[in-house]
């Protein structure tokens, strides 16, 4: 296995999402009309034109004053409704995922409270079925990003679960201790706070979520059972420290996956999850995506990886790697990954199923003789 990797690494999966404010349309609206007011307005100081038209005389007092008032609360109308649209934006723990104005946010939280409704029943008739349905359903939203939830649960699903620690049987997917401080305030999990409030049942969701997700943006099935059950405080957070870091190297790596109980082929397949999503500069530090399809799996990742040539990027950033376009980017640990997934994606789809289903299950109850739960 140590072919696989030369330099070793993977990184954090520390691609977050932003939430782009958007003014509502009727705010929109009101702010048209009322230039277009303002329009007519200095218009009406204008003269008739001649045939021998004369450079334009100065403002009247009354259109400059009409001019400067008029832009004055304009702009500060739009900075209230924008910072009204960037607050709302943040979601708290039960808050919502897209802003209020949006329509989008209606049908999501009714979602969210069907989902809540499914999951609180008693085991024998919860309809999972139903659920992946609705999980489907929420992932495309327009103007989130590239377009789609996907990404960020997935993203989810992997620092819920790789917080595992086969040794101690602490942390992993059972609790959703992430909910509470300190794990929410992590740094290798800024971002995730709006990925959060999925449902008033946790843990077995943001794993559900994750599968679901790479299976909706046209990944492999991943294999997930549910009996995954919330902790009541942050008593029970993992210590800081236990996911991976992009900046450091193979022994790290290797420290990090061997912990959870991974050698280097499962490294590398989940490092293919990075064909998702992309990484912001208020979150991990880092920029871009690593692929141009960052909503459809595939062994795209791989591709470029292998493929395109990747130089340093020279910014004031951490060290990261850009190609020709300056547009996608790889990290540190990235560069250290060969793998053959970039010529055989049936292969690559394979081992992630495999990896990702193991990952996802560590600290959930087991069959007898499968993965002990969490402490």
């Amino acid at each position: 296995m140590a072919s696989m990797l030369t330099r070793l690494g993977l990184s954090g999966m520390k691609q977050s999402a932003r939430l782009l404010p958007v003014l509502s349309a009727t705010a929109e609206k009101s702010l048209a009309s009322h230039f277009r007011a303002l329009s007519s307005a200095a218009q009406a100081e204008a003269k008739p034109s001649s045939p021998h038209p004369l450079p334009p005389p100065p403002p009247s007092a009354k259109a400059a004053s009409m001019v400067i008032n008029s832009v004055l609360f304009g702009s500060l109308a739009a900075a209230g409704l924008f910072s009204y649209a960037l607050f709302n934006s943040e979601m708290p723990e039960n808050g919502r995922l897209v802003p209020a104005a949006s329509p989008a946010a209606k049908d999501y939280n009714t979602v969210r409270e069907a989902i809540a409704d499914i999951l609180d029943a008693p085991p024998a008739t919860k309809d999972y079925n139903t659920v992946r349905g609705a999980i489907a359903d929420i992932l495309d939203v327009e103007g989130y990003d590239d377009g789609s939830y996907g990404p960020l649960l997935v993203r989810l699903a992997w620092h819920s679960a790789g917080s595992w620690d086969k040794a101690t049987c602490t942390g992993g997917s059972n609790g959703a201790t992430m909910r509470f401080s300190p794990e929410c305030e992590f740094s290798a999990n800024a971002g995730l706070a709006r990925a959060r409030v999925l449902s008033r049942v946790y843990g077995d969701l943001w794993t559900l979520a994750g599968a679901v997700a790479v299976e909706e943006m046209g990944g492999p099935h991943i294999p997930w059972a549910p009996g995954r059950v919330d902790k009541p405080d942050g008593s029970h957070c993992p210590p800081d420290g236990r996911l991976p870091d992009a900046l450091k190297g193979s022994p790290h790596l290797r420290e990090i996956f061997g912990r959870m109980g991974f050698d280097d082929k499962e490294i590398v397949a989940l490092s293919g999850a990075h064909a998702l999503g992309r990484c912001h500069t208020d979150r991990s530090g880092f920029v871009n995506a690593w692929t141009n399809a960052p909503t459809t799996f595939s062994n795209l990742y791989f591709k470029e990886l292998m493929e395109n040539k990747w130089t340093k990027k020279k910014w004031s950033g951490p060290l990261q790697y850009e190609d020709k376009s300056k547009t996608l980017m790889m990290l540190p640990t990235d560069m250290a990954l060969v793998s053959t997934y970039a010529k055989d994606e049936e292969l690559f789809f394979n081992d992630f199923a495999a990896a990702f289903g193991k990952l996802l299950a560590f600290g959930a109850p087991q069959p007898e003789g499968g993965i002990p739960a969490a402490a």
